[in-house]
Order: structure tokens, then sequence, then C-alpha cells
């Protein structure tokens, strides 16, 4: 499965996400968001998106370990992603809003979901768009 999942650069960016290797995914509250964070298993890929004024698709992660009680809130689970690497151009909202085949994407049907299921032609399609 395939993924992604959206932060403020300001907050944490993927550069900083680079230099610390792993993280720990929390924070997220949003209950359809923690059900993603549920269903993700190791391996799988994910998406970096920087929200905000940048809105666009960064870089790439994996999932290291799958969901787990969060320590700060028994209520939510995180997941630890491991940094992959960043996209050769980042690939902005705009243009995959542009594009048609991207319409059923949650990324623009529920814009403001910050972990979101990606399939396998969606990633092709980006990694393509990325230049990769």
């Amino acid at each position: 499965m395939n993924w992604l999942v959206k932060e403020e650069p300001e907050n944490y960016s993927y550069s900083q996400f680079v230099s610390d290797k792993t993280t720990v995914w929390a924070g997220v509250r949003n209950p359809v968001a923690q059900r993603h964070l549920r269903e993700m298993k190791k391996g799988d890929r994910v998406f970096f998106y920087h929200t905000g004024k940048e809105r666009a698709v960064i870089g790439t992660a994996t999932v290291s370990k799958t969901a787990y009680p969060d320590p700060k809130n028994d209520n939510l689970v995180v997941v630890e992603l491991t940094a992959g690497k960043a996209l050769k151009r980042p690939v902005t909202l705009a243009e995959v809003k542009a594009d048609k085949r991207f319409a059923d994407m949650p990324l623009v049907r529920i814009a403001r979901l910050s972990v979101q299921p990606v399939t396998d032609e969606q990633w092709r399609m980006i990694e393509d768009m990325s230049g990769h």
C-alpha cells in the first residue's frame, strides 16, 4: 500500500526528516487519518507533502514501524517513518488538480485529510511528474 502524509514545513520539514532519518508520525487526531495510520504496514511507501504555502509532494519515506499507542495520548496511534529521497522536482497541488487522472485522489477530494492512501497508479504518475 502507498500513503501520503502532510506536514507544515515550518513545523517539520522534509529536510529535517531526512536529517533525522526516522521519525514518529504523531499528532494526528482526525478519525479517518487515525484509521489510515492503523492500516499502514511495515515497508509501505509514503509521500511526504508540504502544506501551507508550498502545497507540494516533496519526497518519499517508508513505514518502518506499524501503529502503536501514542505515548502522549492513549486514544491515538502513531507510526514510525524512515526518510527516503527528495523528489527530483516537487509536484504541486495545482499540478495534481490540473490532471483529471487524479480526480478521485483524496489529495484533490479531501484536501484537509493529513494521512491518506495513494494508489499504485497515482504513485507512478506523481513520480513521473517529478522527473523521477
